[in-house]
C-alpha cells in the first residue's frame, strides 16, 4: 500500500519529472500525462516492474501492453520497421498514434502478451517524452485506471481508481485528445486500424492510400486468443451506470426515445442522465445533462470525463446520442459501444 503523491508539473516540472524518471529507473510504477490519457508506465524491459502494471489495474495478463519512446531511433531497438510504419512515423509522430511492429527477441512477453509483435507509440506530450528521456528507460503504458473503467483524462481520474496503490502522480492537466491512440497493425506492411483514435481513418488513407478497419472496430466480433491491441478484448471504458445508445432516421427521433426511456427510469425511481452536445442540451428540459461540447473532437475529450462525472452524481442510465462515425467520430463510437457493451436504442 502506497501513500500515493501527486506533483503539479505547471508548478514543479523538474522535481516531479526527476522523482517519476528514478521511480522507474529503479523498477516501480507512475501515471504520468500523454495527449491521449494518463498512463501508468514502468519500464518496458523489466518484466518485474511491467508486472507491477497488471497488479495495481487488476489487468489480464493475456491484455498486451504500448511501448512509448521518446524518439523514432528508439524503434529499432525493439522491433522491425517495415516501409508502410516508416511512413506512419514520419507523417504522425509525434502524436496519437500506436504502431504494431514484428519485436525483437529483447522484448519480454510481459509487455506482448506472449505475442510476436509489439506495439510501439511516440507521444506528443512533452511532459510524457520529457519523463522518457529522464528515466533512461522505454515505458510500457496502458491508461493508469482500474480495467475496465473509463480512461482518465486527469490526474484527479487517477487518484479515484488507484490512489493507495501507486507511489506517484504527474499532473499535467487535461489531455488534449481524451481518447486512447489510434492503434495500427503494420507487421506485415499493410495498414489495419485495430484501435481507431485521434489519427483518423481518413488522415491515414490520405498518407497510405489502402487502409483497412479491423472487423472489430465497430461490432461485437469475439476476439479469440490474445489481441494484438489493448482495446480489442475485454470489457473497456464502462462507468458503474448502465449506457444506452440512441440512435435514430433525425434528431426529432432520437430524442423521442431518449425521453421515452428517461421518462420510464425516473417512474422506476432510476437517475437517468443524458450525454448530449450544447446544441441539442434544449430539448431535454427536466432532465440531468451532462454536456459533450459541439464538435466531434470536444465529444472526443469530454467523453471519459463525464462516464465519471455521470457516477459521481449517482447516475443508474446513461443515453449517449450516437453521431456521425466519420473523423474522430469512429472512435468515439468505437469507446461508446465497448461501454455500453453494445447496446442500442
Amino acid at each position: 500500500m502506497y501513500k500515493t503523491k501527486i506533483i503539479d508539473l505547471k508548478k514543479d516540472r523538474e522535481t516531479g519529472i526527476k522523482k517519476a524518471g528514478k521511480i522507474l529507473k529503479e523498477g516501480g510504477v507512475v501515471a504520468f500525462p500523454t495527449e491521449t490519457v494518463y498512463g501508468l508506465g514502468a519500464d518496458a524491459l523489466n518484466a518485474r516492474a511491467v508486472k507491477k502494471i497488471f497488479e495495481a489495474k487488476g489487468r489480464p495478463a493475456d491484455n498486451p501492453l504500448i511501448v512509448h519512446i521518446s524518439k523514432i531511433t528508439d524503434v529499432d531497438k525493439i522491433a522491425f520497421v517495415t516501409d508502410t510504419a516508416k511512413k506512419v512515423m514520419d507523417t504522425f509522430w509525434p502524436g496519437p498514434i500506436t504502431i504494431v511492429l514484428e519485436a525483437k527477441d529483447i522484448v519480454s512477453d510481459a509487455v506482448t502478451a506472449g505475442l510476436k509483435t509489439v506495439a510501439v507509440r511516440m507521444p506528443e506530450n512533452e511532459y510524457a517524452r520529457e519523463l522518457i528521456k529522464e528515466s533512461g528507460v522505454l515505458i510500457a503504458a496502458p491508461s493508469a485506471n482500474l480495467s475496465g473503467r473509463p480512461s482518465p483524462t486527469t490526474a484527479l481520474h487517477v487518484k479515484e481508481d488507484l490512489n493507495g496503490k501507486i507511489p506517484l502522480i504527474l499532473d499535467g492537466g487535461e489531455c488534449s485528445v481524451g481518447l486512447e491512440s489510434t492503434v495500427v497493425d503494420v507487421s506485415n506492411d499493410k495498414c489495419v486500424i485495430l484501435r481507431p483514435g485521434g489519427v483518423t481513418l481518413e488522415m491515414l488513407k490520405a498518407v497510405l492510400g489502402d487502409v483497412r478497419l479491423n472487423d472489430g472496430v465497430l461490432s461485437k466480433k469475439e476476439v479469440k486468443g490474445v489481441p494484438k491491441s489493448p482495446g480489442m478484448k475485454y470489457k473497456h471504458y464502462a462507468p458503474r451506470a448502465e449506457v444506452f445508445i440512441v440512435e435514430g432516421k433525425n434528431e426529432e427521433e432520437i430524442t423521442s426515445k431518449v425521453i421515452k426511456h428517461a421518462s420510464q427510469d425516473k417512474e422506476a425511481s432510476k437517475k437517468p442522465v443524458i450525454l448530449c452536445t450544447d446544441k441539442r442540451a434544449n430539448v431535454y428540459s427536466g432532465f440531468i445533462l451532462l454536456s459533450l461540447g459541439q464538435s466531434s473532437e470536444d465529444i472526443a475529450k469530454r467523453l471519459f470525463y463525464t462516464l465519471r462525472e455521470a457516477d459521481d452524481i449517482g447516475a443508474d442510465t446513461i443515453y449517449f446520442e450516437a453521431i456521425p462515425e466519420n473523423g474522430i467520430g469512429l472512435a468515439v463510437m468505437n469507446r461508446v459501444l465497448k461501454s455500453a457493451a453494445f447496446k442500442k436504442i
